[in-house]
């Protein structure tokens, strides 16, 4: 089953709500307060109530689960061979790219190498798919 447009783009979305707020999600938590209970469950809940009080925090985790609900309404009607590459290559690119505009360190040249070939194995992909799609539409 090959994947229309629309699902290769949902994908690259998926992959960009996941991408661009893991940097996120890791800068708010590091800049959590250290939280020390004597059990670990009122540890965990500590640690939750630490977590979910906090906004900054809070706005990335929710569109990171968005791209979660969106990643699973896609899996019913889209390839799971193209699915899984694409939104989860694709996620690591925008990690990287968001983590760079945050100011942190995401390597030299062979981190840029490795982001142009993810990108054209994945546009590879997607044509491919697109393509095989427009064919079949075609033949009807």
């Amino acid at each position: 089953m090959a994947a229309s447009l629309g699902q290769a783009l949902a994908l690259v979305l998926v992959a960009a709500l996941w991408g661009g707020t893991q940097p996120l999600l890791k800068r708010a938590s590091s800049r959590l307060h250290q939280v020390h209970e004597r059990t670990w469950v009122r540890q965990l809940l500590q640690e939750m109530k630490t977590l979910f009080l906090n906004i900054e925090y809070l706005i990335p985790f929710f569109f990171n689960q968005c791209g979660s609900l969106l990643y699973y309404l896609t899996l019913a009607s889209t390839d799971l061979t193209l699915a899984v590459p694409i939104s989860n290559s694709l996620s690591i690119i925008f990690t990287l790219i968001v983590g760079k505009v945050l100011g942190e360190d995401i390597g030299g040249k062979r981190t840029f190498a490795g982001m142009v070939l993810t990108m054209a194995g994945i546009t590879l992909c997607i044509t491919s798919s697109v393509s095989k799609t427009q064919g079949q539409l075609s033949t009807l």
